[in-house]
């Protein structure tokens, strides 16, 4: 195991003290089971903005001609 060391808010040390008293463990082993379970929001799974992505009639926007497009445009 290595050692580290981490720098907390008044809040954030109180809070910390409080869990690991009432948990009746160690802070070192809150922090640790914190760390290992921390995901963060970057790897959130975003196949949902796939979803319905594979039907349609296969036509592309880009086949529609810009004019079309821009007919309403701005109006």
């Amino acid at each position: 195991m290595r050692k580290t060391s981490v720098y907390l808010d008044e809040d954030q040390a109180q809070r910390l003290a409080r869990m690991a008293r009432e948990e009746g463990r160690s802070q070192a082993e809150v922090l640790r089971e914190a760390v290992a379970t921390y995901q963060p929001k970057s790897s959130v799974d975003r196949n949902f903005a796939l979803a319905g992505s594979g039907h349609g009639d296969g036509t592309s926007i880009a086949d529609v001609p810009a004019e079309d497009l821009l007919e309403s445009f701005g109006e």
